[in-house]
């Protein structure tokens, strides 16, 4: 976007942490001021800014918790999380810097602290998977009533379930929503705390926690959605082919195949090559993925995507990507499915390929620039977003039962 650094990477992560304020995970004057310090494409700057800042208003939520004003203590602890996420954008590689491992301790941390001084105090949960678990978080918008409407939201490649919540958890409860947001595979707690990587058949991923959720009281077994954001786009389509009980489904972008939104970076000579074409052309391309991969900003998804999937080269990661597809998948899914996209959006390029292939009750929404909702996941507009979104939501869940 070019509206706060000139490199468009450094651009892209502040806006991301800057486009959250109308949820309360940010204040713009506190962020530009920031930005102002940052030299553009310093990345060791960035997180001792990130840092300072977030331990800054950690402390004042401190402060204000010992003086006994909680809800000036709760907004603090979240803009504090929201801050140590950002923190450690540009050191989110393999392997990981030992302070991007506290970074991510601070940003849960922060965020357990404002979820004990919620309305509703929300809870920190396990989820059986696999001989191990999943740990993600549950909020009731109140703690009394019958069972209620839930959303469960699917994080991306880099976030965190924290970060997830702000996304469409508050929308949610406002809503009088149960909301479950939660780390899977690859992602959150699951990658940095327990060395669990990605995995395509997020299939095996939604059931157990589709097991979870049924089993609480607080939850209507009928009106359970889920919610798909970034990657979550892709992975929470492909679990909802494999899974039945869910009454609605969002991807926001949504994504057929992870393997053509990268190609799209490609020229299309070379593209057509992956994953497995001829050899000279392949073995250049790593060649320049790996030029590309030193590059702060330019190589930050290639890092990531290495860290991410347990990879030793891009070219590798590159190639692994063919089995996050929809194919042979899209017409499983039954329930009733809202595929969104933005303008000039660089993932969910295979959104309305998704779209098409769906064989259920479906809308497509696309949000624009003139709406100011261009950016990757609506940022900055997610109030929009979630009003197109559980206006079309609540229409749905209300028809069940």
């Amino acid at each position: 976007m070019g509206q706060f650094f000139k490199d468009e990477m450094f651009d892209a992560q502040f806006f991301r942490a800057l486009g959250l304020t109308y949820y309360g995970a940010a204040d713009i004057g506190e962020c530009l001021a920031l930005a102002s310090r940052i030299p553009d494409r310093d990345a060791e700057r960035w997180y001792a800014e990130w840092t300072a800042l977030a331990e800054r208003i950690y402390d004042g939520g401190q402060a204000s918790l010992v003086a006994g004003h909680r809800v000036s203590a709760r907004g603090a602890f979240l803009r504090a999380s929201n801050y140590f996420r950002a923190s450690y954008t540009f050191l989110f590689e393999a392997p990981l810097d030992p302070r991007a491992v506290r970074a991510y301790e601070r940003q849960a941390e922060a965020f357990a602290r404002a979820m004990a001084l919620m309305d509703t105090p929300a809870e920190t949960v396990r989820i059986p998977f696999e001989g191990t678990t999943l740990r993600g978080h549950f909020f009731q918008p109140h703690a009394t009533g019958g069972p209620r409407r839930t959303l469960i939201i699917t994080n991306g490649y880099d976030g965190t379930a924290e970060e997830t919540f702000f996304y469409s958890g508050a929308a949610a409860l406002a809503r009088d929503y149960n909301v479950l947001v939660y780390d899977g595979p690859g992602q959150g707690h699951a990658l940095i705390k327990d060395g669990v990587r990605l995995r395509p058949d997020w299939e095996a991923v939604v059931r157990p926690v589709m097991d979870y959720i049924l089993a609480r009281p607080e939850v209507d077994p009928q009106r359970v959605a889920m919610l798909g954001v970034s990657l979550g786009g892709f992975l929470a389509p492909r679990g909802a082919s494999g899974e039945p009980r869910l009454a609605a489904l969002v991807a926001d972008p949504g994504q057929y195949s992870v393997l053509d939104e990268g190609r799209v970076h490609l020229p299309p000579w070379i593209g057509r090559q992956l994953p497995n074409g001829n050899r000279l052309i392949l073995a250049w391309l790593g060649r320049m993925l790996n030029k590309r991969m030193a590059d702060v900003s330019e190589g930050w998804a290639l890092r990531r995507g290495l860290l991410v999937h347990g990879c030793k080269t891009p070219l590798e990661y590159l190639k692994l990507t063919a089995a996050y597809t929809m194919e042979g998948h899209a017409p499983d899914i039954a329930c009733p499915t809202m595929i969104c996209t933005t303008e000039g959006n660089g993932v969910g390029q295979t959104a309305r390929h998704l779209f098409d292939a769906l064989t259920c009750e479906k809308r497509f929404h696309v949000f624009t620039a003139t709406e100011g909702a261009a950016s990757h996941c609506e940022g900055g507009a997610r109030s929009l977003f979630n009003r197109e979104m559980f206006d079309w939501l609540d229409t749905v869940l209300d028809r069940v039962g």
